[in-house]
């Protein structure tokens, strides 16, 4: 474990006072400001993963106030090094100039923030948790600002110690954990502080521990809003209003609270095609339920991040009646620290008879090399006459450097109408840096057949076994005329089977993903599925023999060039998953253009083409159809950033797709696919999305919005039904199901 570096101490024997003042934000380093600061100089590429010293000089300052915690940046680039300058939206980053800063405000790996500041001045702000997993719903209010010359460039930041609950200092000390890194556009180049990157198994608990003054500042946040809605299809208006409350006194507690909780549609959710039997994950840009959720988010069910146990759309979606969304009343959140622990407590309210009550309990404690933490949640569903409570345990084991170990224990007790269902599941990764460039990873997962999250949480299935075994090695070593900069290899195997012992599937996979000297990226990966069975598909009515399966991908990225406005992207994909085996697969096809105007403007036009020779759906019942499908899919739009207040967004989508019956099957008891006589119908399905969405700024979090919105969709079935997918396509532009003109308004008021 890395010694800590403390700040005072460094400052007294620089001879100056360990009470920093305050640092002005203006994004020129003021050597007066920053007397005192620590000066971090040992920038190390980890992008490509090389830990080789930066070939450009980058200088960090790292400085304690009471006003919060100051970061300085000196960015030397040469004008033989293109800058890109190119705003953007928030949260939405890309190849340009920037600088990150990283912090864990407990010291304890558990959570942390990243705080990003392009060299445009346009900023990203994320949640980290479970080492390396990020979330960029969160937004938080603090201070930035850069500048530039010749000889490169500058970023300042301030993070006030109210942006996030932290346990109480020892001595007056408070022990962070600080990474930084910088990273160019032009080559995709990114050298940190410390040699770590953020896509290896350890980087979150591999953070420097620093010490600081254990500052503490209060806070009152009011965000009352109000918001109306004329409906030009059903000709009707509608006015709505509401209040967020954030307040924390000290940081040892924190508490957030809304009443009658913003569902405006100024953050619209992509349109899907989902026929599959799994649901589809959106995230949730909803401030109260963005507000400290990293504390919540307990990654269970699956190696990406969107198995969860807190699933926070659950609040406010579909009701249990089937007819409309809930209607949030109040929810409360609390985070803190006492004794040694961090806790929180979740709760929300619906409105109705329809309505559901939402818990939840959390509770962490970390020691030198370990850390356990416990969640209890409940949901009330009195239209169902159902209650779901959950419980986990979590346990967390870095022994050495090199070492990571995750696991994790859940139950759920389901009762229904008088009838209980109770089971379990458990999940453990554990990861080793083997040296030299190479690394293994081996992930365990066990879901009960009983075991039901999705009251609370998302969880793809249950009744499933999985393990996973995975082999990477970097390659760094790239002759200099290469295109490429880096390859992250990985080959893996894996095997399936539930809890009845049917074999699901064997797998294996390679794939490589690089970094390219034109600051793009690539990733291809080839894999292959063995002969095995399907028992999701027909929802319960038998189990499916299906054929062995292969899937190729291919994506690739390229940043503007030298100041070029074009930007592309591109995806090529094979999927062979139905039943006619590796032959009869799903081609895919993806491009997407970019034109930049200039830093400010650009427009963009993707296009997905895509046909399926077999595609297996469930009919219902024990009968399942192969289809003969079509698809076009359009997502364009434009951004123009008209100042760093104001910005105007046009997104369209449109989707087209045109299915021609082939076969029907019935599942034998033997699960063999049998052919039937049953008629299936051809359909068709259109949808369509349209946004103008004008925003204002009127200060940090607080916002004016006008938003015209348009959509529709429209399912067909019929055997005499004439259709394409280009017709399909181009009919859901006729679409009007919705037309409404949203006008929002929030401020954030602070005392």
């Amino acid at each position: 474990m890395r010694a800590p570096l403390t700040l005072a101490l460094l400052a007294a024997l620089a001879g100056v006072a360990p009470l920093a003042s305050a640092v002005e934000i203006d994004g020129r380093i003021d050597p007066a400001e920053w007397e005192g600061a620590q000066r971090i100089t040992d920038f190390r590429l980890t992008q490509p993963l090389s830990r080789a010293p930066a070939p450009q000089p980058t200088e960090a300052l790292v400085l304690a106030t009471p006003q919060g915690l100051a970061i300085g940046f000196r960015n030397t680039q040469p004008a033989s090094i293109p800058r890109t300058r190119q705003f953007a939206q928030r949260d939405k980053g890309g190849p340009m100039d920037r600088v990150n800063l990283y912090v864990d405000f407990d010291g304890d790996g558990r959570i942390g923030y990243n705080f990003t500041v392009l060299l445009s001045n346009s900023i990203i702000d994320t949640t980290i948790t479970n080492e390396n997993q990020f979330n960029d719903d969160w937004d938080g209010d603090w201070r930035h600002a850069t500048s530039e010359d010749e000889q490169g460039w500058y970023a300042e930041i301030l993070i006030p110690w109210h942006i996030a609950p932290m346990r109480t200092g020892a001595d007056g000390q408070r022990t962070l954990g600080i990474s930084l890194d910088r990273v160019i556009g032009a080559t995709g180049e990114r050298a940190s502080w410390p040699a770590v990157g953020y896509t290896e198994s350890r980087f979150l608990t591999a953070f420097e521990r620093m010490q600081v003054p254990a500052y503490s500042q209060a806070l009152l946040a009011i965000t009352p809003y109000a918001s109306g809605v004329y409906d030009a299809v059903g000709k009707g208006s509608d006015f709505d209003g509401g209040v967020d409350l954030f307040w924390k006194p000290n940081g040892r507690f924190q508490l957030s609270a809304t009443v009658n909780p913003d569902f405006g549609q100024v953050e619209s959710d992509e349109l899907t095609v989902n026929f599959s039997a799994t649901e589809t994950f959106f995230s949730d840009k909803r401030p109260f339920f963005t507000e400290n959720q990293g504390f919540f988010d307990v990654p269970f069910g699956s190696l990406n991040n969107n198995s969860r146990l807190i699933y926070t759309r659950r609040v406010g979606g579909q009701n249990d009646d089937g007819v409309g969304s809930g209607d949030v009343t109040a929810a409360i959140k609390v985070n803190g620290s006492a004794g040694g622990f961090n806790y929180g407590v979740f709760a929300a309210n619906e409105a109705d008879e329809v309505g559901r009550d939402f818990y939840a309990v959390r509770a962490t404690r970390d020691f030198a090399t370990q850390g356990v933490g416990a969640m209890v949640t409940r949901v009330e569903r009195p239209f169902l006459d159902r209650e779901a409570n959950v419980y986990e345990f979590d346990h967390r084991w870095n022994p050495t450097s090199q070492w990571a170990i995750r696991s994790t224990v859940v139950a759920s007790d389901v009762d229904e109408a008088g009838r209980s269902a109770r089971d379990s599941g458990a999940q453990v990764r554990i990861d080793y840096d083997m040296g030299n460039r190479w690394r293994q990873q081996l992930y365990l997962l066990h879901l009960g057949r009983d075991l039901q999250l999705n009251d609370f949480g998302y969880l793809e299935r249950n009744n499933f076994n999985y393990a996973r075994y995975d082999l990477a090695r970097r390659v760094t070593d790239l002759p200099a005329d290469s295109i490429y900069a880096g390859h992250d290899w990985h080959y893996a195997i894996s095997r399936r089977y539930n809890d009845q012992g049917v074999h699901i599937a064997d797998a294996g996979a390679i794939n490589r993903r690089s970094e390219l000297r034109d600051g793009g990226n690539e990733f291809v990966e080839v894999a292959a599925w063995s002969a095995g069975h399907d028992d999701l598909i027909t929802r319960g009515n038998g189990i499916v023999d299906v054929p062995s399966k292969l899937f190729l991908y291919y994506e690739r990225f390229r940043p503007r060039q030298n100041g070029g406005p074009w930007t592309l992207y591109g995806e090529a994909q094979y999927a062979a998953e139905g039943l006619g085996g590796m032959r009869e697969g799903k081609s895919r096809l993806y491009f997407e253009p970019s034109y930049h105007v200039n830093d400010r403007l650009s427009f963009f036009s993707g296009m997905e083409i895509s046909h399926n020779p077999d595609w297996l759906l469930w009919r219902g019942g024990n009968l399942l159809g192969s289809y003969r499908a079509d698809m076009i899919v359009l997502n364009a739009g434009s951004i123009w950033l008209i100042d760093d207040k104001q910005e105007l967004r046009v997104r369209l989508e449109a989707i087209g797709l045109d299915a021609t019956a082939r076969q029907a099957y019935r599942v034998g008891t033997d699960g063999r696919a049998l052919r039937s006589a049953d008629t299936l119908q051809d359909f068709g399905l259109r949808n369509l999305g349209f946004q103008v969405r004008y925003r204002y700024e009127l200060a940090p979090l607080s916002y004016l919005y006008i938003a015209y919105v348009r959509g529709g969709s429209l399912f067909e079935e019929g055997l005499d039904r004439q259709g394409s997918a280009g017709r399909e396509f181009s009919d859901a532009f006729d679409l009007r199901d919705s037309e409404q003109l949203l006008v929002k308004l929030s401020y954030r008021f602070e005392i």
